[in-house]
């Protein structure tokens, strides 16, 4: 009796292996594990000295001409690399029109912003800087306030030493990027997974990611970052409610002003989706679950059952990375010279 306890253990040991392998093959085709580092910028090695650069920008809120807010201010490293609010506070307290995307991992996503009108990190860094509703300052302003400190100007002889003149609005952009390259999340327990590891992952979540792929949300949410890739119309099947899906809004057609585009946006990357409440573009939904059965009846023409949505939940829930430890850098001194806050 016990010898034949011991083959029905046996043997379902291997089913469960068997059918393991069998979701990670089928995941592995779909999707890519986020690597342990970023060490290229377009094809170019990124310098140290332009990533500890970047670094001080990144915290630095005299980029805005109010002196109050930093790139930090919106893409909060402490909490998923957002901000956690429907849309962000920018200068003079103003609201800006869509939900803060996370920069973590961005550098995977094959454009930026939701309607992916900058082209990479570089040209996305200067957006926010300009932008009246956010930092509002201009590159000019940026350019003088960083001139007028010394450390920043021998930090940008040394990050661009063969520029004639450093201290651009180009290369504080690029500097930005540079250290924005080193913000991925790698090793997850979706990560483990997709590597060997069968424990990684528990029932639920195994079945979460199978509902994933064959339901149809990985023709959108696929690659490295689950997402980011491609654009598509909110509301394939079914538009949600304006409170969700703003008719102010239309998208990516305010980038190429052709009617196809209409309510079309980026594909969400969801690595640390977990992190980064509330949820879509206009971030009117505060929890996952429902964000999850919005998109089963907009985008895929089905009610998930709670049961599918719980299992999706918990998968989604399996793509929170080790998140960068990044210390709060020591900023140069502001001198007689740096422009006032406005």
């Amino acid at each position: 009796m016990r010898k034949l306890s011991v083959l029905i253990g046996s043997l379902l040991l291997t089913a469960t292996a068997s059918a393991a392998n069998d979701l990670r093959e089928r995941a592995n085709a779909v999707f890519k594990p986020i690597p342990d580092q970023v060490s290229e910028v377009r094809g170019k090695p990124v310098s140290q000295p332009q990533a500890v650069l970047g670094h001080k920008l990144w915290f630095d809120p005299r980029l805005s001409s109010s002196h109050v807010i930093s790139c930090n201010s919106c893409h909060n490293l402490a909490i998923g690399g957002s901000d956690n609010v429907p849309t962000s506070i920018g200068h003079g307290w103003q609201k800006g029109p869509r939900n803060s995307p996370t920069v973590l991992n961005a550098v995977f996503n094959a454009a930026q912003f939701w309607d992916g009108r900058a082209k990479d990190l570089q040209e996305q860094a200067k957006g926010p800087v300009q932008a009246s509703v956010e930092m509002n300052s201009t590159p000019e302003r940026v350019v003088a306030t960083l001139k007028s400190i010394p450390e920043y100007v021998a930090e940008f002889e040394k990050a661009f030493p063969n520029d004639k003149d450093p201290v651009s609005f180009d290369n504080m952009a690029y500097a930005l990027e540079a250290f924005e390259v080193s913000l991925v999340t790698p090793n997850s327990p979706f990560d483990r997974f997709l590597a060997g590891d069968d424990a990684a992952l528990d029932a639920k979540q195994k079945q979460g990611l199978a509902l994933f792929m064959d339901s149809g949300c990985a023709a959108c949410h696929n690659g490295v970052n689950v997402g980011g890739q491609g654009y598509f119309p909110f509301g394939v099947i079914k538009k949600p409610g304006a409170e969700i899906l703003p008719e102010g809004d239309k998208g990516r057609f305010a980038v190429t002003n052709t009617a196809n585009d209409e309510y079309v946006f980026r594909a969400a990357p969801l690595r640390n989706v977990a992190l980064t409440p509330p949820y879509f573009h206009s971030g009117e939904v505060w929890e996952l679950e429902q964000a999850v059965a919005i998109m089963g009846d907009s985008q895929l023409g089905r009610e998930l059952s709670d049961g599918e949505v719980g299992a999706i939940t918990a998968f989604l829930h399996s793509l929170t990375g080790e998140q960068p430890k990044v210390a709060y850098p020591l900023l140069p001194a502001s001198t007689e010279a740096t422009p006032k806050p406005l």
